[in-house]
């Protein structure tokens, strides 16, 4: 029997939905996913009490999937069965993010379940090889997705992130512990009145939480003018990522931003970035005149 260890997002609903047998939903306490009712909600403070009722559940393999942040420990809430454990997961949680996860699935390996990953249970996850949109890189942007290769790598090496934004050869912007979506709207401003490029009209609040009032709605936007035209997404998991768990994951807000952003297209690596509903991604980007380039 499969249990998933799910975070937030469309993506626990997602790899469910494709099995024989409805899996077993296990979501951490304030990172429920969209479209499911968790079987058990838990803490891991009781990460002991879950891993025996897993056990008495017939439960053998588990998948770890969804969007988590490492949550705050209360030492008050642990339980007797979790209290060994506190020293692999206080060391965790210190750890970055790949360390962190290596240790909570070792935890689940060495009580005997099977760890497995989202996309070995649903291939279509990972996008084949090749530019899958109407729009072809330039032999530009092919030398700004070798620096941002460049860039991940570097990243990745010391646990920040697993995405940058790359224009002219110069690295605009990293993504840290904020995400994707939030690196891409840092590039955003406020836009003059009399600007003729400003764009993007929406409640500023809900687009990139920088607190203005909601009566703003009318706020125009438009990508800095300090920054470099043009540029593309590169997104990697990292060196040496275990890629049973956190992936990094690419879909339809991503490729929204990037066209509001002004970028030319988005990289990302074969066999290594979750494509959330390829067809409407790629669809999105050619009606965006993006490109979207799996790079083998």
């Amino acid at each position: 029997m499969l249990a998933l260890i799910a975070g937030q997002g469309t993506l626990p609903a997602r790899v469910a939905s494709a099995q024989d047998s409805p899996p077993m939903i296990c979501a951490l306490s304030g990172f429920i996913p969209d479209g499911l009712t968790p079987d058990r909600v838990f803490r891991l403070e009781t990460l002991g009490t879950l891993l025996l009722e897993l056990g008495k559940a017939g439960v053998t393999e588990v998948c770890f999937v969804g969007a988590i942040r490492r949550p705050e420990i209360d030492p008050s809430l642990i339980d007797a069965e979790t209290a060994p454990l506190v020293p692999i997961v206080m060391q965790a949680i210190a750890a970055g993010d790949d360390g962190a996860l290596r240790a909570i699935m070792g935890i689940f390996e060495k009580t005997g379940f099977k760890v497995r990953a989202a996309h070995e249970l649903l291939p279509e996850l990972l996008p084949k090889g090749g530019v899958l949109t109407k729009a072809q890189p330039s032999e530009a942007d092919k030398v700004d997705a070798a620096r941002g290769a460049e860039i991940v790598s570097a990243l990745g090496a010391v646990d920040v992130g697993q995405a940058c934004v790359v224009a002219n050869g110069q690295a605009i912007v990293i993504e840290t512990v904020s995400g994707t979506d939030w690196m891409l709207r840092s590039l955003l401003v406020p836009a003059p009145d009399d600007a003729e490029d400003g764009s993007i009209l929406t409640a500023a609040a809900e687009l990139i939480g920088l607190g203005w009032p909601e009566d703003r709605s009318d706020l125009m936007l438009r990508r800095d003018p300090n920054l470099p035209k043009g540029g593309l997404l590169f997104k990697a998991p990292k060196p040496d990522q275990d890629r049973r768990a956190d992936l990094p994951t690419i879909g339809l807000e991503t490729v929204k931003l990037a066209g509001e952003t002004g970028l030319r297209g988005i990289v990302v690596q074969e066999g290594g970035v979750i494509v959330l509903d390829q067809a409407a991604v790629v669809e999105a980007c050619d009606l965006s005149g993006l490109f979207f380039w799996v790079q083998p």
